[in-house]
């Protein structure tokens, strides 16, 4: 009796277990099962209607249902190293330049070699715009990453000579250069400061004199918040919940949309009542007067959407590029003395009764300007630019799906060992008698909506830089400050540091 008791138990304790083993296999190929379907959901959603299409699509995958690979995306550029993301195709796939994935909440392509990038870019029959309607709804639908070629051709011709024309540059010089002599003074008294805080105000300045003529500081230090939050809101998640960064850009878009409203109607009110001053003929007067070839002038919408897209753009990219080059050249003494070399031997060779900068002395600054290209590829403030494809294209053998967005990745081609040794040392040097492949170098895009200001941009670095080389030095409050990479790289702590004057 005892020994039956025994058996039946040891009996019972193995039904117990196979019991414990089925139900665990279970469990687990309910787990496996349903991790398959997630990893497919939008590969039955988007890939299946190609029909045999799908078998050319590049390399790479959709990632999760309505998330895709946003979240990895996320990951990688919040964990100190962004290019871990593209990194992991590559691993995965190959280097093949080439890759599907699901951003932003589209099916995407993403290119991140030259060749793939150029054919996207340059191609305007078979890729248009494809910035994500989040994006548009903040930047503006008539703005220049809203609007067709045609509207893009007609308003880049009228904008771009006010902005980089040779005369516009040289009106503009001398503003630029006394703004940027007063603020380094005002610094160097102020103490510790967040340096790209105040280069950014610098910049923000500049850009309203351009395109405003208005040089009301509470006005200005108003509108830079406001245009801080909406870019913030640029690259993030499209959650319109209080609370997340989109929905504080949306705000802050509707408070400079209002602002620039009460602008125009007073230009407005001005020209009809003939009270309008013609001392100053900015960029706001240009826009109010053109007309197209039936006479139809801008609407309100169309101008207040051009000038918020251009003075977003306008400082931020030149005011994180001014903080960036200064940083490095402080770090790299045998630069910063070479770039000093050739301001001070500027300075020598001008007449005694000139006063300031000219175009001509900038145009001489060629190592300053290897420093400032140096700057652009390394840190790669435009991430990417986004486009979408007009019809299915061919590209290296793979099919770009009509309606599919195209990311051409900037970073990977500028920081891509094949065609930079040792991309991510700053090596100003490298730039000596050298001149890039196309599509190798794209601080500022490439084809027809290649960045209008971008020589403005530069110029304005340029001018800071010439001041701040033969005058100041930066001493960082924590050199080794961990990085954010969204929505561009800057230091955590905004470049803590202390302005000093040297002279």
């Amino acid at each position: 009796m005892v020994l039956l008791g025994v058996e039946g138990l040891v009996l019972g304790n193995l039904g117990s277990m196979w019991a414990a083993i089925l139900g665990t296999s279970s469990f687990v190929g309910v787990l496996l099962a349903l991790k398959w379907v997630l990893e497919n959901v939008n590969w039955w959603l988007y890939e299946t209607k190609l029909g045999e299409k799908q078998y050319s699509l590049p390399p790479g995958d959709l990632g999760l249902p309505f998330i895709g690979n946003m979240w990895s995306f996320l990951r990688a550029f919040k964990s100190g190293n962004p290019d871990s993301f593209i990194n992991s195709f590559v691993s995965r796939f190959g280097k093949m330049g080439i890759y599907k994935a699901y951003m932003f909440g589209f099916p995407s392509i993403i290119c991140t070699v030259p060749e793939t990038c150029k054919r996207v870019l340059t191609d305007d029959d078979a890729f248009k715009p494809g910035w994500p309607v989040s994006t548009v709804e903040l930047i503006g639908r008539k703005s220049f990453i809203g609007i067709s070629y045609e509207e893009h051709k007609r308003l880049r011709k009228l904008t771009a000579a006010p902005v980089n024309g040779h005369e516009a540059l040289s009106v503009y010089m001398k503003y630029i250069e006394d703004i940027v002599v007063t603020s380094l003074e005002k610094w160097a008294t102020m103490g510790d400061v967040e340096f790209l805080t105040q280069v950014r105000k610098l910049t923000f300045t500049i850009i309203m004199y351009i395109f405003l003529s208005s040089e009301s500081e509470p006005v200005m230090e108003a509108l830079e918040r406001e245009y801080t939050v909406l870019n913030y809101g640029v690259r993030a998640l499209a959650i319109n919940i209080p609370g997340f960064a989109y929905h504080k850009a949306l705000k802050a878009r509707k408070k400079l949309v209002a602002i620039f409203q009460s602008i125009v109607n007073d230009r407005r009110a001005q020209k009809k009542s003939g009270n309008s001053l013609k001392k100053k003929n900015d960029m706001m007067d240009s826009l109010l007067e053109v007309e197209d070839e039936e006479g139809k002038k801008l609407t309100d919408e169309d101008i207040i959407d051009i000038l918020l897209m251009y003075l977003n753009a306008g400082h931020e990219s030149s005011g994180h590029t001014i903080m960036w080059a200064t940083t490095y050249l402080q770090k790299h003494p045998e630069y910063f003395q070479k770039a000093k070399a050739e301001q001070e031997a500027i300075l020598k060779r001008r007449p005694p009764t000139q006063k300031g900068l000219n175009l001509k002395e900038y145009r001489e600054m060629e190592y300053l300007s290897d420093v400032i290209d140096e700057t652009l590829r390394i840190v790669s403030f435009s991430l990417m630019v986004f486009r979408e494809a007009k019809q299915d294209v061919n590209v290296n053998g793979y099919i770009i799906p009509k309606g599919w967005k195209v990311l051409t990745w900037f970073r990977s081609v500028h920081l891509d060992s094949g065609i930079y040794e040792n991309p991510l040392e700053f090596k100003p040097d490298r730039w000596k008698n050298y001149t890039p492949k196309p599509a190798t170098f794209m601080p500022f895009g490439v084809g027809s909506r290649l960045c209008p200001g971008n020589d403005l941009a530069k110029m304005e670095v340029g001018i800071f830089l010439h001041h701040f080389l033969l005058n100041y030095k930066l001493e960082r409050v924590n050199p080794e400050c961990p990085l954010r990479y969204l929505p561009h790289p800057r230091p955590k702590d905004n470049c803590l540091a202390r302005v000093r004057k040297t002279t």
